[in-house]
């Protein structure tokens, strides 16, 4: 099975999530810019300089879509929320859960009212990596969902800048959906909304079962977050794909949430996204049952099954992995699946645990089982 005309190009059959690890030299740039001997400008150069070396090496593995790495980031999802109008930076006092890891304690929280800036510095690193970018490959860009923007106390002073909560969820739909139309303004034609909350609600639709207010309050979550991605996705130029990456959590090759995709999949059924990348690395994702409710029929839509994990340096069985593959075939049509790495390889600077050149023959191993698989 070829790509065709009449298929969508996006995701491709071999796909990438977003994040890479940092090389060393952009490491002992920062380690530098914390202790003052060097400057931002200078941390900026050393970034891109990175980030070039990154483009050329997924071009020459061949691959369709490439993206700069999150070089320009220290968090996947903090960075950008910053960089939105409304939104401030504070201590959380808190690190987040991982398993057998802490973070560092970073959050945002909303400082007014929640609005596009034309200013983002997201809109010059997305500029910088088209201009490296060869015409034959697609330059992605990758960006938390606004469904970020509900958890860890990040939306608990909402009321201090607007009189109900629906406006508030109207003004963050809005800010996104001027944000990805200045990302297309600048070229882009492959955004990725990367959401950690629908595993979040994996687990707690789980635990509150039998405590039905409890289980009322993370309904009304999910059911907002359908209502503000759909609305942030309404009326998007048509040559624009834009998808989603379900994480369960990424840091130092630890995890967040667990189970299965059954509770959240009529919710992830009802967004109209291009594409879901999902993970199913291991059996902390539980099985294929829920993946035609997640397709939901849509013959436009592709599902990304993450077969590969990011998090480990072991390569998997190429047979294994296809046999999956005709297992997930059984609940979605082939030619509307496609292959990635479960997750990225950095969701935040320090990285997983495994090498640069582990890295790159994960994803060398992804695009020979698809070529395999489809021919691509």
């Amino acid at each position: 099975m070829t790509e065709s005309a009449t298929q969508i190009k996006f995701p491709y059959r071999y796909d990438i999530v977003g994040s890479l690890l940092r090389t060393q030299a952009l490491k002992d740039a920062h380690a530098k810019f914390s202790a003052g001997q060097i400057d931002a400008s200078q941390l900026k150069t050393i970034q891109r300089q990175e980030t070039r070396k990154i483009v050329a090496k997924q071009v020459d593995l061949g691959l369709k879509d490439i993206t700069d790495g999150e070089f320009n980031r220290s968090w996947w999802h903090l960075d950008f929320l910053w960089g939105l109008t409304g939104v401030g930076h504070y201590d959380y006092h808190k690190s987040y859960k991982f398993h057998g890891s802490k973070t560092r304690t970073d959050n945002a929280e909303l400082v007014g009212k929640i609005a596009f800036n034309p200013n983002h510095p997201f809109f010059e690193s997305f500029e910088y990596l088209k201009s490296i970018t060869p015409d034959s490959v697609t330059p992605k860009q990758t960006i938390p969902s606004p469904s970020m923007l509900f958890r860890d106390n990040r939306s608990d002073n909402w009321s201090d800048y607007y009189d109900s909560w629906d406006a508030y969820l109207d003004d963050l739909a809005k800010a996104y959906h001027e944000t990805i139309l200045r990302f297309y303004e600048l070229g882009c034609r492959y955004i990725q909304l990367d959401d950690t909350t629908w595993a979040f609600l994996i687990s707690k639709l789980n635990e509150t079962a039998s405590d039905p207010e409890a289980h009322a309050k993370y309904i009304k979550l999910a059911e907002d977050a359908v209502l503000v991605i759909n609305k942030l996705l309404e009326n998007l130029p048509e040559d624009l794909t834009v998808t989603t990456h379900i994480c369960r959590g990424n840091f130092k090759s630890t995890y967040l949430f667990s189970g299965g995709y059954d509770d959240v999949a009529d919710y992830l059924g009802q967004l109209r996204y291009d594409g879901l990348f999902l993970e199913y690395d291991s059996d902390r994702a539980g099985n294929f049952n829920p993946l035609d409710r997640i397709w939901n029929g849509d013959k436009d839509k592709r599902i990304v099954l993450g077969l590969i994990t990011s998090k480990s340096p072991e390569l998997e069985n190429q047979d294994t992995v296809i046999a999956r593959i005709k297992q997930a075939a059984e609940k979605v049509p082939l030619e509307n699946l496609a292959l990635s790495t479960q997750c990225g390889f950095a969701s935040t600077e320090e990285g997983n645990k495994l090498t640069e050149d582990q890295q790159w023959a994960k994803l060398t191993l992804v695009k020979s089982i698809a070529e395999k698989v489809w021919h691509a």
